[in-house]
């Protein structure tokens, strides 16, 4: 997990990540249950001007990035229960000159048929805005 953590915090520094998402699938049958889909913009900040110097207060950020956490941790009342053993994966989704480690593959969406979809909290710091959505098997 480390050198894929350290890449996601690469690409984020230089602005080039674009959505993160975490799939989660049967590991005998490979159908992807749930996916976990985190759609990170970055602001444009100017150089110079009144929007250069924007910054939200860490306080703000925190208490944001918390209430996400504890919106995941609440979907265990709404999320079908996992019975059989899964794996996860990770997506990354980059800017179309991003350079990707040589050891990584591209894939597909992993999107799920008939499936439901809740729209979770964002959070925002001085640099980026994130969404996130969590899609899962409706007929599990």
């Amino acid at each position: 997990m480390d050198p894929l953590l350290q890449q996601v915090e690469y690409w984020l520094a230089k602005r080039q990540l674009k959505r993160l998402v975490m799939v989660i699938s049967e590991v005998k049958t490979k159908e992807v249950v749930e996916r976990w889909q985190f759609d990170i913009h970055t602001e444009n900040l100017a150089e110079e001007g009144e929007n250069a110097h924007r910054v939200k207060e860490e306080k703000k950020i925190r208490q944001e990035i918390s209430d996400v956490i504890r919106q995941i941790t609440a979907s265990v009342s709404f999320l079908p229960l996992l019975e059989e053993p899964v794996s996860f994966d990770v997506l990354i989704y980059t800017g179309k000159d991003t350079q990707a480690p040589e050891d990584w593959t591209e894939s597909g969406a992993c999107l799920i048929q008939n499936s439901e979809t809740v729209q979770l909290r964002s959070f925002s710091t001085s640099v980026h805005s994130v969404n996130t959505n969590v899609q899962y098997k409706a007929d599990f």
